[in-house]
């Protein structure tokens, strides 16, 4: 019987290990696909505090891993693959047969960002391609950028760009944006922003890093080639939650909901990172999250009766 089973080993699900481990809980951490989730896959990172050089994304990983197994933490290579909170104890069963007991649940499986699925994107993420203006924005000072996509996280992220780059245009598929007034107003108004209405990008292409894209003209169904040095995608996020659909409340958009300080509708059940927040998307809230969950965790074992 484990005290804590942490779901999903990002900066939220370690930081719950460390915590947790700290308290002496012994927890243990089914990682997921990869140890640290989408920072694992992010360049530098330097919006992180504690690192005024900035750290690299794997780098990061691998220190919050340590700290956590160094205090008693349990890192298991396996991914949960049906959970029961019906009773307690709660189940976890695994991709690799495993089931497991707990007394608490800490879901911290993360948001995985919508891809467009065409020639390149894979190959050149990370090496242009990216889901995070905040994370990798400062490594385009002077350069063109693509943003895709035409709701408020494209126009928001874009017009954040500008603080970087010589020139960001926006390709949207449509001849409107879903953004708010305020951030299409901002847009058209930055010197810095065009748009490329009407369009689908086709395909991403490079010589070790990106250097052009292929879009399709949605109208006349003509396709040009465009030069850029980079192509930030923001056309939506999924939480990692359909294990949990008929279990735990979620709102419309499949995050699933807590009061406010990581706990759910049921009594030992506690969520933590981006799987619970659609709003923020950062690495510190994301921590802020673990600790606040793993807090809790530990307070409710050490009630009467736990």
């Amino acid at each position: 019987m484990e005290n804590v089973i942490i779901i999903g080993s990002g900066p939220a699900g370690l930081t719950a290990a460390l915590y947790a481990a700290r308290a002496e809980l012994n927890p243990l951490v089914l990682t997921g696909p990869q140890i640290g989730g989408q920072i694992a896959i992010t360049g530098m990172v330097e919006n992180y505090p504690g690192f005024p050089d900035g750290v690299q994304g794997p780098e990061l990983v691998d220190l919050m891993q340590r700290q956590a197994e160094k205090f008693g933490a349990r890192i298991v290579l396996d991914s949960a693959s049906e959970v029961d909170l019906t009773h307690q104890p709660f189940k976890v069963r695994t991709l690799n047969e495993e089931e497991y007991e707990a007394k608490t649940v800490i879901i911290a499986s993360g948001a995985t960002p919508r891809k467009l699925e065409i020639p390149g994107e894979a190959e050149f993420t990370g090496k242009g391609v990216s889901y995070c203006a905040t994370c990798d924005g400062y490594f385009f000072r002077g350069k063109d950028v693509l943003v895709i996509g035409g709701g408020d996280s494209a126009l928001e992220e874009g017009h954040f760009l500008t603080r970087y780059a010589s020139k960001v245009s926006v390709v949207h598929r449509r001849e409107q944006f879903r953004a708010g007034p305020l951030l299409q107003q901002r847009a058209n108004d930055s010197e810095k922003m065009d748009f490329v209405l009407n369009s689908a990008l086709t395909g991403i292409s490079g010589n070790g890093e990106v250097n052009s894209v292929s879009v399709r003209d949605l109208v006349t169904g003509e396709e040009t080639s465009l030069k850029t040095d980079g192509v930030f995608i923001f056309i939506g996020h999924d939480p990692n939650t359909e294990m949990f659909a008929g279990a735990l409340e979620m709102d419309e958009s499949n995050y699933l909901k807590t009061d406010g300080q990581a706990g759910t509708e049921i009594p030992g059940v506690f969520i933590a990172g981006e799987v619970g927040d659609p709003a923020f998307k950062q690495i510190a809230s994301s921590v802020g999250m673990g600790c606040m969950a793993a807090i809790r965790a530990q307070r409710y074992l050490e009630e009467p009766g736990r």
